[in-house]
């Protein structure tokens, strides 16, 4: 009788303390919300609204073959996109970047993580933070500089060269732009993509490198059997962050484009193109097909990536 009792007291007290523990998670709740309202706010203002709109944009046409009028015309910018010469060179020309200088990038950047990760922790603090500092410079900045190292009149190009007998190549010429823009964006990245590969391996159990050196293990077959596996996931995260960078290859090529003397047009990648046809041309509804047909192959192309890097590492 007694347990009995006791077992319906504390039924009655699970009960009554049911409708507390709501409550509080209730008032929790909002105030997580309240919380997160500015950035949704903000999130919704100046992201979700302006790619609605701008996909809605993408979808009507309005010109003097309209009368001025805007007309839905469906697919039909994007048809035009993935058919226009202009579109699809650029394109092929950013996934020329892609195939040069994504692994590039990634291959200096790992390298200059495992050279740090040996030297002692005041070297590698010092030299870790001085390939850090030109990702700290403004992309524009970096441009402007790198263009006036290039021009053959005002840059050191000529000067130095002269000093051999010699005459300096003109990088902003047509045959030499591409490999100029490719160093100027890999002077600027990799130390980005060097700091997260050296992160990887510091949070790396020194236990394995032990175990490693007492087999036998020399500290190049360390480097790669040991430490370069155990940095993969790091490695796949910046080869995406990489890929769609280059896709969306945009600010360098705009500020050299005014000192290259012609090598770079102004439909040299499909985001210059998207933004010579909306400011130059007041094609705004054509131009927003072009960034929405630049943004589906951003992602098929991610998401491949995605893919087949998981298929190879046994993921699901």
């Amino acid at each position: 009788m007694t347990v009995t009792m006791s077992s319906r007291a504390e039924t009655r007290q699970r009960t009554s303390t049911r409708p507390k523990a709501n409550l509080m998670d209730l008032r929790r709740q909002r105030w997580g919300w309240l919380f997160v309202a500015p950035f949704l706010i903000v999130f919704v203002l100046f992201l979700f609204v302006p790619l609605v709109y701008a996909f809605w944009m993408s979808l009507h046409n309005k010109g003097l073959a309209t009368g001025g009028k805007t007309l839905f015309v469906g697919l039909d910018n994007y048809t035009k996109a993935f058919t226009d010469p202009e579109f699809l060179h650029g394109l092929l020309r950013v996934l020329a970047f892609v195939i040069v200088m994504v692994p590039i990038q990634i291959g200096i950047a790992l390298l200059l993580a495992l050279v740090l990760d040996t030297l002692a922790s005041r070297v590698a603090r010092v030299s870790r933070l001085a390939i850090f500092v030109p990702y700290a410079v403004p992309a524009m900045i970096g441009a402007l500089m790198w263009g006036f190292l290039y021009s053959p009149q005002f840059g050191p190009a000529q000067d130095l060269f002269g000093l051999f007998g010699l005459t300096a190549p003109d990088f902003l010429s047509s045959n030499l732009i591409f490999a100029s823009l490719v160093n100027v964006v890999t002077w600027q990245w990799v130390g980005y993509y060097m700091v997260i590969i050296y992160s990887a391996l510091r949070a790396v159990d020194p236990a394995l490198y032990e175990a490693a050196t007492i087999d036998g293990a020399t500290p190049w077959q360390t480097a790669l059997r040991i430490k370069v596996p155990m940095v993969v996931s790091s490695l796949v995260m910046i080869t995406i962050f990489c890929l769609i960078g280059t896709l969306q290859f945009f600010t360098e090529p705009t500020i050299l484009r005014g000192v290259a003397q012609g090598a770079i047009s102004a439909s040299y990648t499909p985001n210059m193109y998207a933004y010579a046809l909306a400011f130059s041309y007041n094609q705004f509804n054509y131009a927003s097909a072009i960034a929405f047909a630049l943004g589906i192959v951003v992602f098929i192309g991610s998401y491949l990536f995605l893919f087949l890097t998981r298929k190879q590492n046994g993921l699901k």
